[in-house]
């Protein structure tokens, strides 16, 4: 800056001194053609530096904001057995084990998407059922069934499933596992049950 304020200052004292000699009507750009033009450039470019950094600085700001609001991950387990019910029913994984971002609620078991995007969600089954098996349980994107795990039939017991999807999500679209009417799951302190999921890319 103290560089820039010099040029100025030695600049405009050549282009203010007296060309008297030079004639009637000789101008700046006659007798300092080329230093006047820098001059020019000069205050053009600082000006536009100075609008670029603005930009930048917001587009920093913007970048910040959008980071924190992009950080969606969150695991929660069941910690207790459920079931049976008369009527299907979202299971409420109560016991948190991570939600960065908020967005599963462990007081309805659904999560919601905040952003649109691409997000990865598992879960995990378990029943102790001594004799004949009863569990059946699906991944719900709103209202679709996306994909299911099934155990009605055997006479062992201590079985475990899992499975995961991939979805694409617009923002407010609820994600839940669903317990089917008449089935259990069997849970203690542990977590067998588990349901997991978190932000790939957003769109």
């Amino acid at each position: 800056a103290r560089m820039f304020l010099l040029l100025l200052l030695v600049s405009s004292t050549m282009c203010a001194g007296n060309y008297s000699y030079l004639g009637t009507g000789a101008s700046l750009a006659v007798c300092q053609p080329d230093t006047c033009a820098l001059l020019s450039e000069v205050a053009a470019m600082k000006e536009k530096l100075a609008s670029m950094t603005h930009t930048q600085n917001m587009l920093e700001q913007n970048l910040s904001a959008q980071d924190e609001q992009l950080k969606v991950a969150f695991t929660a387990a069941l910690g207790s057995s459920m079931g049976p019910f008369g009527q299907d029913t979202p299971v409420k994984y109560q016991r948190i084990l991570s939600n960065i971002g908020s967005s599963y609620n462990p007081a309805t078991g659904i999560f919601t998407a905040m952003v649109r995007g691409v997000y990865y969600f598992t879960f995990t089954m378990y029943n102790n059922n001594s004799g004949q098996p009863n569990s059946v349980v699906s991944l719900m994107l709103n209202s679709q069934r996306v994909v299911s795990t099934w155990d009605t039939e055997g006479e062992d017991i201590h079985d475990s499933a899992t499975n995961a999807a991939l979805l694409r999500l617009e923002a407010g679209d609820n994600v839940f596992v669903k317990l089917y009417a008449n089935r259990v799951l069997y849970d203690d302190g542990n977590y067998y049950n588990t349901f997991s999921g978190f932000l790939v890319f957003n769109l």
